[in-house]
């Protein structure tokens, strides 16, 4: 009897040691059977550590979220158990029945696959309001919002769009990603670089949530009519809690994968009012001030002086054109340089814009500076107000004076007409007797001058055969020629920049312009479709690397950022060698 308890007893051992050793490498469903618009959660479990996990390739789902990669071990009663876990979420892209494949991994070098699972995707369900309902609850307590300062501006008036996410005080996010970026189309629009994301308490629909701001950005609506501003959608993680508590009583929390949107928007554009339209306008919108200067009030010929038109103050101001100088025809004037000092916050753009004409005089006189006109629409009154310059003269004290002819014996001068005396002895210069002798014949035939004349250009053929060569090669070496010519843009456009070295406001706003000039040249796009996004999409479409369309972005982030932040010479020497080389890094990777 105790023989056969014995030998029961060992038989029992074997087996559970058999089972305990048994390998298991299997594919679990959160559901069999789910709709178009709900989420597929797929865990892939093995009860032995192994590698070189490769997964199937989901065909006809998106993965929105994973690997999630989780580990547990147990002893009971002095057995081991262990189990590791790989889950992904799924969104069903259409409706049907479709096979998950297999997934491998390799344990004790054995290769396991696990067995085809079907899911079948129904069209879209109404989810119920069931408590117990993860994703239920993640729909009720994740809010992302899109606020708009105003729906209904005038055309060129500035409004901001904030992006909130609001999540209830329950309710957690563990991680977000952006799926649909605005386009912003029929506006100029620009980013607002952010410092970090501050959680803040706030309320939504009446009740208590915390909320992020996730993006800012200030548009300048150019066409008039009903626009539509694109929604922003995003990928989140929301740690939602459930009816499971711990050893300790606190709730355990679940993970659900959801898709959030902004919605799309619609604001309603004024058109300017035709009324009171002076003539000179050319669509300035905000509250501005305007002036004319010159550098010099008096000076003299051949000498410069510069006349600055400046318009300063808050509204569209990279988005019209200044008033062109008009000057006396007898003034040397050089095309102007333009300037911007414009900085961008929620209440739209500030700062400066300008045109230094530089002026040389040739002759001696007082010279007139013709008053010009500004004119702007100011959205505080709602009426256009004009702004004129004021008469400037300008007094050249030393010079030549500038004489024409305007009657028969009188010439103009700076101080009026003079009678011109005409002299008997005018003709006086014309030699009567010149006193000619004869020059002795030289003969050029055969001398050294002659064979060198002869010759010469014999000898220079080989020579220009190997230039022309030379030439050929170069022409022919496509790359070092890239190279070159990224060089030569480099330089070109970052010359104001070395100029401003040691000038921390001046070195990097010089800098950001040279990046902004060098891409409206190679990108042939204008300042109003100046953004980061739009900047990183053309830059990669024509071929560009990721690592470098990075560094142009961080060089462009610092630009803005240095400025208010203390920079050493060696700092901004660094910033400036960086811009070089990625600006002929660009030149060279372009298509």
């Amino acid at each position: 009897m105790k023989l056969k308890t014995y030998i029961s007893l060992i038989l029992i051992l074997a087996g559970t040691a058999f089972v305990s050793a048994q390998i298991k490498f299997e594919a679990k469903l959160s559901k069999n059977k789910l709709g178009v618009n709900e989420r597929l959660r797929v865990d892939f479990e093995m009860n032995k550590d192994g590698d070189n996990f490769n997964p199937p390739s989901f065909e006809n789902f998106m993965v929105v979220g994973g690997p999630n990669q989780s580990v547990s071990q147990s002893w009971l009663n002095g057995v081991r158990s262990f189990s590791k876990t790989y889950s992904y979420f799924l969104a069903p892209k259409r409706t049907g029945k479709f096979t998950i494949g297999q997934a491998s991994i390799e344990i004790d070098g054995e290769t396991y696959k696990t067995i085809p699972v079907t899911v079948e995707i129904t069209p879209a369900v109404d989810r119920p309001n069931d408590p117990d309902n993860a994703v239920a609850v993640a729909d009720d307590n994740i809010h992302l919002v899109a606020e708009i300062s105003e729906t209904n501006p005038y055309l060129n008036e500035a409004i901001t769009v904030v992006y909130k996410l609001y999540v209830s005080p329950n309710t957690g996010v563990s991680n977000w990603q952006e799926i649909d970026n605005p386009k912003y189309n029929s506006f100029w629009s620009q980013n607002i670089d952010m410092k970090g994301m501050k959680v803040e308490n706030g309320t939504y629909k009446g009740q208590d949530y915390r909320y992020v701001v996730l993006r800012k950005t200030v548009l300048y609506p150019q066409k008039t009519g009903k626009l539509e501003i694109e929604p922003l959608s995003l990928n989140l993680t929301v740690e939602v809690p459930t009816n499971r508590r711990d050893i300790f009583g606190g709730r355990l929390m679940t993970q659900v994968h959801k898709t959030v949107s902004a919605g799309s928007k619609t604001i309603t554009v004024k058109p300017l009012p035709e009324q009171g339209k002076p003539a000179d306008f050319t669509g300035a919108v905000g509250t501005f001030d305007f002036k004319v200067t010159t550098s010099k009030a008096n000076l003299n010929a051949t000498e410069s002086l510069q006349a600055t038109v400046e318009v300063s103050g808050n509204g569209n101001l990279k988005l019209f054109q200044l008033p062109k100088l008009t000057l006396p025809s007898s003034l040397e004037v050089y095309e102007p340089e333009h300037s911007e000092n414009v900085r961008t916050d929620l209440n739209g753009m500030h700062g400066s814009i300008s045109d230094d004409y530089t002026i040389v005089p040739q002759f001696k006189g007082k010279y007139p500076i013709k008053s010009i006109s500004f004119s702007y629409f100011d959205l505080n009154t709602e009426r256009y107000k004009t702004i004129s310059s004021g008469d400037i003269v300008i007094d050249v004290l030393e010079g030549p004076t500038n004489a024409s002819t305007s009657d028969n014996n009188f010439v103009s001068s700076g101080n009026g007409k003079q009678r011109v005396e005409l002299s008997n002895n005018q003709f006086a210069f014309v030699k009567s007797n010149p006193n000619l002798s004869a020059i002795e014949p030289d003969y050029f035939f055969k001398t050294n001058l002659f064979w060198a004349s002869l010759l010469t250009p014999l000898l220079l053929i080989p020579l220009a055969i190997v230039i022309r060569r030379k030439k050929d090669e170069r022409e022919a070496d496509v790359y070092g020629n890239k190279i070159r010519k990224a060089d030569r843009l480099a330089k070109r456009y970052l010359g104001e920049a070395k100029k401003a070295l040691g000038k921390k406001e001046e070195f990097y706003v010089a800098l950001e312009k040279a990046f902004h000039n060098y891409l409206k040249a190679k990108l042939h796009i204008e300042t109003s479709e100046m953004s980061k996004d739009r900047i990183k999409t053309l830059l990669s479409q024509k071929g560009v690397d990721a690592a470098t369309i990075a560094e142009f972005t961080s060089i462009l982030n610092n630009c803005e950022l240095a400025r208010y932040t203390p920079i050493t010479n060696v700092e901004m020497q660094k910033d400036y060698d960086r811009a070089a080389k990625t600006i002929s890094v660009i030149d060279k990777e372009l298509n």
